[in-house]
């Protein structure tokens, strides 16, 4: 029976939900903000690539910094320039177009010192016994900001016509890290033991045998999805609609569907049925683009909407414990914790580059929706080849 969360966790759960609500809030409608001002699907590839890679980068660096120092400033220093880039967009206004490289780092450079600093207090704050349980939580709590925080930035967007209604929603974006940031000071001080190891990554891809020469080309084929879906489908939606209160119902309902069955899924997934899970998972997210092929409207969207957020927890959940469960096999790794969630990233990141690079390829040379939509099937596809490196893992835990 999964054990229950401790305060810290819970605590951890705020500060996480806190600084989603506050991206879901502002960081739906950047890129439809930029495509405004620039009418680019080049511009919104390279903002992303700009993003993508100062993130993994900054995983790189900051994690000597987590590691041998304090890894709540990290955290911290995470959710105030993450402050700083909305608040940049914000006394930019249009001309945010001019300067889309520089902001893509400037929002990488945040979500790296955050989400290293958030993926190391994690791991200490639970174990393979409640970890699905965390996870669980999360999405649920995710979820919960998807449904509300974009559904009011689109009504308050279009109510308010335009311009205003983005400095209104970018504000309270900066109030709402603010409250994370005075909430994190809660969180306990961890002690930093050991000396970071620069190139750790590299030698556990170059020894034969390693579990990692199998865990990180499953990662890669998470972020090959991700780093295509987590930006297109949304200003896909507002491209269909061109209409901002659309794209936050569009969120609204399909946030609540992946509530529902993070809460569900959440509960019920333990170490024996991950595998299937997973499997599930991995194909039913490829499935589901299919009705876009026949038409790209706004119902269509909705269907592939639905379909992708009740079939994503059936994936992502196994995928996240078992890493974190591999991070934890012996004293020797979780003691190089740090080194082990940068490698993670490093995966996520080089998939999230390959998808954008087919972006990059495809979209400034034929943006049909028949071009959209081959290139949604082709990334959306990659997690089965994710499940199958993940099979000796779940093996592992099974009954």
């Amino acid at each position: 029976m999964a054990k229950t969360l401790d305060k810290q966790a819970v605590l951890l759960l705020i500060v996480q939900a806190l600084y989603g609500v506050a991206n879901a809030l502002s960081g739906t409608f950047v890129p439809v903000y930029l495509w405004k001002a620039s009418q680019s699907y080049s511009l919104i590839g390279w903002f992303t690539m700009g993003q993508y890679v100062m993130s993994g980068l900054t995983f790189w660096v900051a994690g000597k910094w987590v590691k041998e120092h304090n890894k709540m400033n990290s955290l911290r220093a995470g959710i105030v320039l993450s402050g700083v880039f909305y608040c940049t967009v914000l006394l930019l206004g249009t001309q945010a177009k001019l300067y889309y490289v520089p902001l893509g780092l400037l929002n990488g450079m945040a979500l790296g010192f955050f989400w290293i600093a958030f993926n190391v207090v994690y791991f200490e704050v639970t174990d393979p016994d409640n970890r699905d349980r965390y996870n669980g939580w999360a999405g649920l709590l995710g979820s919960a900001a998807g449904i509300i925080a974009p559904w009011v930035s689109g009504l308050l967007i279009t109510s308010m016509q335009g311009e205003k209604g983005y400095r209104l929603i970018f504000t309270i974006s900066l109030v709402i890290f603010a409250i994370s940031v005075v909430l994190s000071f809660w969180l306990k001080k961890r002690h930093a033991e050991g000396s970071y190891s620069w190139l750790h990554g590299w030698r556990q891809l170059r020894q034969k045998g390693n579990p990692w020469r199998r865990m990180f080309p499953a990662i890669a084929a998470q972020g090959v999805r991700e780093g295509v879906f987590m930006f297109l489908v949304g200003l896909t939606v507002y491209i269909a609609t061109q209409n901002e209160s659309k794209l936050g119902t569009f969120s609204l309902i399909t946030s609540l569907v992946a509530l529902v069955s993070f809460w569900f899924i959440g509960k019920r997934l333990n170490q024996n049925n991950r595998k299937r899970a997973m499997l599930l998972g991995a194909v039913m997210i490829g499935i589901v683009i299919l009705p876009l092929f026949w038409k790209v409207t706004y119902g269509t969207l909705l269907m592939f909407g639905i379909g992708t957020s009740l079939f994503m927890p059936f994936y992502i959940i196994p995928m996240t414990s078992r890493v974190f469960d591999l991070i934890g096999q012996s004293e020797e790794s979780a003691r190089e914790r740090e080194e082990f969630i940068v490698l993670r990233e490093a995966g996520l990141v080089l998939g999230r580059v390959i998808g954008l690079s087919s972006y990059l390829i495809v979209l400034p040379l034929n943006h049909s929706t028949t071009a959209i939509t081959w290139l949604l099937f082709a990334v959306g596809v990659v997690p089965i080849a994710g499940w199958w490196f993940m099979k000796p893992f779940l093996k592992q835990q099974s009954a």
